[in-house]
């Protein structure tokens, strides 16, 4: 920089243009993020579930489990809510083949109507809305028995979870950092 005594140099840090380079994840295996000091990032997907249409007293149990899982939780963690796009090209396919083969008008026509519907799904960008409880810890056990327990407690409470997979980890990275862009990168070869 120069000013009006002279010259003064600044000492930088070099920072990397790729934003990966600035994300300690080391690696994503067995439903698991890997940080680089160690820590492992895991936890469960909840499956959605409308409880709105059921009895208000099933509701009510409902919440009151809930609230029951989640104040048994003695450690951090995190809830997150992500959303991944749908892809229904498999259904459309078969949609088209399904009308291709039917001679009847009438089927044709209610084919056709599904047709147009999944179309504009597909054209104003539809995404399922998934739930996530995820949580760092570094030994194994712990972080087994804490998934074992998250998944029976959320059972009791009437809500089904699973333990992460290395997709779901991946589809919330790319959420957070890509703004929802899934990223494809393949292997370069010198």
């Amino acid at each position: 920089m120069y000013g009006k005594v002279g010259v003064l140099t600044m000492a930088t840090k070099v920072k990397s243009k790729y934003t990966n380079d600035d994300i300690p994840v080391k690696g994503i295996t067995n439903g698991t993020i890997i940080l680089d000091n160690g820590q492992k990032v895991t936890g469960v997907k909840i499956m959605p579930r409308n409880i709105f249409i059921l009895e208000s007293s099933v509701q009510d149990a409902i919440i009151t489990n809930l609230k029951t899982v989640y104040n048994v939780i003695d450690f951090e963690f995190w809830i997150v809510v992500a959303d991944r796009p749908v892809d229904i090209n498999v259904y459309l396919s078969q949609l088209q083949l399904l009308y291709n083969t039917t001679n009847d008008p009438a089927k044709r026509k209610i084919i056709n109507e599904d047709i147009n519907k999944a179309n504009s799904f597909m054209s104003n960008n539809v995404v399922d809305t998934e739930y996530f409880l995820l949580f760092k810890e570094k030994d194994n056990e712990i972080i087994n028995k804490r998934i074992r327990n998250l998944i029976n407690n959320f059972a009791n409470a009437g809500l089904t979870a699973f333990q992460t997979t290395n997709d779901d980890l991946r589809m919330i990275l790319d959420n957070f950092l890509n703004g929802g862009q899934t990223t494809n990168f393949g292997t370069v070869l010198a």
